[in-house]
């Protein structure tokens, strides 16, 4: 589907999302959406970096884009008032942090209660913040995985919605472990939009449900590609 095709339909999600890296899930979200699986507008991709490869990807598939550098504000809040000032032009219904690298005010957060989740790699609520990969082989884990999440004020502590899993092999490091998750989490991230997109899951601010219920934890992809409850 062309950007232009997709901004002529009324049935589809709108969605920003903010990125700091590479972007490969905006990409996933971005190949979903043109091959007509993933019913989004992605209206905009904001960024606290300039140059990041995510801003580019999002160029080139003809989304607007936003880049804010976070030296430019006096501190952390008045960037993410500005930040999401921003955010709220493109009037979203929800707001994806796919691999955004910022712990955000809780000012902005506790605005934004139930429209906004996250991509984490990690099974949470093991291992929050940073060097997940590292931090499970030093565990001695069996499982890694990656989890999305609904964002609430506390880092990654939010009610996690699904969760993609695998087992950690006796030769890996943090980086063939990254790399052997990656593809999943862009599944993943998918897979949860898509029933969001679709009205099978529905947000609150500390709370979610799925068809209509509340689910005893979260919902597993399948070798399928699919999320079901386990």
């Amino acid at each position: 589907m062309s950007a232009s095709a997709e901004n002529s339909r009324t049935d589809l999600l709108p969605i920003v999302v903010l990125a700091s890296g590479r972007g490969s899930n905006l990409q996933a979200l971005i190949d979903a959406r043109d091959a007509g699986t993933l019913a989004v507008e992605i209206r905009g991709v904001l960024s606290d970096k300039p140059k990041c490869q995510a801003l580019q990807r999002a160029r080139d598939a003809g989304i607007a884009t936003v880049a804010l550098s976070p030296r430019d504000y006096a501190d952390r809040a008045s960037f993410d008032r500005d930040l999401f000032a921003r955010i709220a032009e493109f009037s979203p219904r929800l707001i994806v942090l796919a691999g955004f690298m910022r712990v955000l005010d809780p000012a902005v957060v506790s605005a934004c209660a139930g429209r906004m989740i996250n991509i984490h790699p990690s099974l949470l609520p093991k291992y929050p913040g940073l060097h997940t990969h590292q931090r499970a082989l030093d565990a001695g884990d069996a499982l890694h995985g990656s989890s999305v999440h609904i964002v609430t004020p506390t880092l990654d502590a939010g009610p996690v919605i699904a969760q993609a899993q695998i087992q950690i092999q006796s030769d890996d490091n943090a980086e063939t472990l990254a790399a052997r998750l990656l593809p999943l989490e862009h599944h993943l991230l998918c897979a949860c939009i898509a029933l969001i997109a679709n009205d099978r899951i529905h947000l609150a601010s500390d709370d979610w449900r799925c068809d209509g219920q509340h689910l005893p934890g979260p919902l597993q992809l399948g070798g399928d590609g699919e999320l079901a409850q386990r």
